[in-house]
């Protein structure tokens, strides 16, 4: 029993926990501040929620998405399964429920201000960034991401395309419920959106793979180790124009630690050679689990 509590609350499962509701509030943040008060319905079931409190302004956008969420939980459960649904119905439930705390604590009855494609970028930026780290550590929103897991498996359609094409009509429906410039807007802030969460999954996971050839590479090697704390890959390889034998390194870095080797090897060898690349994914140990 003691042993489940502990693996129930350890470090990586918190960590995990954290920077999901992390993203979460984020994304409903986005929402909130920035989306409802100027109709910016870009798709998901925040668009729709949108659209719904402006025909039934009764309700807030907070209500409608709980609404909303609550049944597609339950047509992912009996389609998906409840192990299949896992994290998504904890996401879709305190998703709404922070947009409807937000609506509590905050209330919009305005725009921030009159310039409103500054308020677009924040509501496609935070949104985005939220969701990125929700994407990047496994987990997903909910909302149309239920539909896509029960498209996925009941049938054969590029769910990547359907739900573009199910946001689009979701942008496109402001331009009768509310005007042409909000339409537009809402048409543009989708394009952003589509491009900008992997943009900044990618920023996230980026790491500098770093290669080095020096006649210096045990004090390499030993900074690498010793000070940065990572590993390294040695081979021995040879110089195709002088046939003289020298060792390879190959590493995988953080920005600032790419940026301290490359510091010392300036002060070590000035004549080494170095190349640095960016990898957008490493997966392995020190760095994502498989």
């Amino acid at each position: 029993m003691k042993n489940k509590v502990r693996q129930i609350f350890s470090a990586e499962n918190l960590r995990y926990f954290l920077l999901l509701n992390l993203g979460l509030i984020i994304t409903a943040a986005g929402t909130h501040l920035f989306k409802t008060p100027n109709h910016f319905a870009m798709g998901g079931t925040s668009g729709i929620s949108i659209i719904g409190a402006t025909l039934f302004p009764q309700m807030n956008v907070g209500d409608f998405m709980l609404v909303v969420n609550i049944i597609l939980i339950v047509l992912g459960l009996i389609f998906l399964g409840r192990k299949a649904m896992g994290i998504t119905i904890y996401s879709s439930i305190a998703l709404s429920f922070f947009i409807m705390a937000m609506e509590k604590i905050y209330p919009m009855s305005a725009p921030f201000s009159n310039d409103a494609m500054l308020e677009l970028l924040y509501a496609v930026i935070l949104p985005a960034a939220g969701t990125a780290i929700v994407f990047n550590i496994g987990a997903s929103t909910g909302g149309t991401d239920i539909v896509a897991m029960i498209l996925a498996k009941y049938t054969s359609l590029e769910i990547g395309k359907a739900l573009l094409i199910s946001d689009f009509f979701i942008a496109a429906a402001t331009l009768y419920i509310y005007d042409v410039r909000t339409g537009l807007y809402c048409v543009l802030g989708l394009v952003l959106k589509t491009f900008l969460v992997d943009s900044v999954i990618e920023s996230i996971n980026i790491r500098k793979k770093v290669t080095i050839v020096s006649v210096q590479s045990e004090e390499i090697l030993k900074f690498i180790m010793e000070k940065l704390h990572r590993s390294a890959t040695v081979y021995d390889a040879e110089g195709a124009y002088t046939h003289k034998k020298m060792k390879v390194i190959t590493t995988i870095l953080g920005r600032r630690q790419a940026v301290e080797l490359r510091n010392f090897i300036r002060k070590t060898d000035s004549k080494a050679f170095m190349s640095i690349v960016n990898s957008s994914e490493t997966i392995g140990k020190g760095f994502r689990h498989i």
